[in-house]
């Protein structure tokens, strides 16, 4: 007879499994926690990230307008009742905004000192009558000004008064030489200014409000730009607060020593009636800039703790706030202040 051997098949000992569960384990528990620090570096990259675009963005987009306020095409001087005429009559812009001051309104006034840069610390929500959810706290700015290219014809040449030519309807316009202007709405040039040329009046307006996104609340940089009314809306989501100090001259002499150098950065609230009518692109001769920037969402992982120095204000988050922020500031040299004295 033959004889089969019979190989007898063993299992793990109950002390190998649990040694063999134990290094899966510890491998495991490895593996996850790389993930979750993965995950965490990627939402805390990603929110800086975020951060740091809309910032970089809120604070250029502010600089240059600020820049750029007080040009005036051609024309060289401040705007006064004389310098700057309107033909015809204009009618004025629908939901207008109005500053604090005797004339500071979206079109020049004939009395008083025409503001093209005026600002404020928001303690109304509606501090100007065309806007009611500008957010507590922050600032307000408003600057006056032509576009820096001028209107040109289908041709590609410079729209000017003489030939007469027509300007795009929607907006409001200026045409002017070095001497003097016009203030229009569209249509037809005027022709009572020698060799003019014709740009595009804008006024622009920017403020903070809070909006509502399903369970979150985002705070929002707004934007107010005219056409035949001053209409908003919103540029960069996550700023919580913009805030402007005033490089102001008091030196009114172009031969005295100080003449030309800011004496003092000025917060809006601190500044007077009279430092505002006398700027006129005159006296105000820089502004710096600062701009909050906040996360959109919460990190519950996160606690804000720090405080943020925006010029004169010290901002402190809530408690237990889990936003992250973002710090960001520029001085603007206000290329049209005094150019009438170059």
């Amino acid at each position: 007879m033959k004889q089969f051997n019979r190989k007898v098949q063993r299992g793990f000992s109950l002390l190998e499994v649990f040694i063999a569960l134990s290094i899966g384990l510890v491998i495991f528990a490895g593996v996850l926690s790389i993930f979750v620090g993965m995950r965490t570096t990627t939402i805390e990259t990603s929110s800086n990230g975020e951060l740091q675009e809309n910032g970089r963005f809120a604070i250029s987009l502010l600089a240059d307008d600020i820049s750029k306020q007080d040009f005036w095409g051609d024309y060289i001087g401040p705007i006064t009742d004389t310098s700057m005429t309107y033909s015809p009559a204009l009618a004025i812009p629908g939901n207008d905004c109005i500053g604090a001051g005797v004339n500071n309104r979206t079109l020049p006034l004939g009395i008083g000192s025409f503001r093209t840069l005026w600002g404020q610390t928001v303690s109304d929500t509606n501090p100007m009558g065309c806007f009611a959810d500008a957010k507590i706290g922050s600032d307000i700015i408003q600057l006056k000004r032509a576009l820096a290219s001028e209107v040109v014809k289908a041709d590609g040449t410079s729209l000017t008064s003489t030939p007469a030519g027509n300007a795009p309807v929607g907006n409001y316009h200026i045409v002017t030489n070095a001497s003097e202007g016009v203030m229009f709405g569209s249509g037809t040039v005027p022709t009572t200014i020698d060799e003019g040329r014709v740009w595009q009046y804008q006024h622009h307006v920017y403020y903070v409000r809070n909006e509502t996104q399903g369970d979150n609340t985002i705070p929002v940089l707004m934007q107010g730009q005219l056409t035949t009314r001053m209409a908003f809306a919103p540029v960069i989501d996550g700023i919580e607060m913009i805030r402007f100090m005033y490089g102001y001259d008091a030196d009114t002499v172009p031969s005295a020593p100080g003449y030309g150098i800011v004496d003092a950065f000025i917060p809006a609230k601190d500044m007077t009636m009279d430092m505002w009518d006398n700027a006129g692109g005159t006296r105000i001769i820089a502004v710096k800039v600062y701009v909050l920037a906040r996360s959109i969402r919460p990190d519950t992982k996160y606690t804000n703790t720090n405080t943020y120095q925006l010029g004169d204000l010290l901002f402190t988050p809530p408690a237990n706030d889990h936003y992250r922020r973002l710090l960001f500031s520029s001085t603007v040299t206000l290329y049209n202040a005094r150019v009438d004295l170059w």
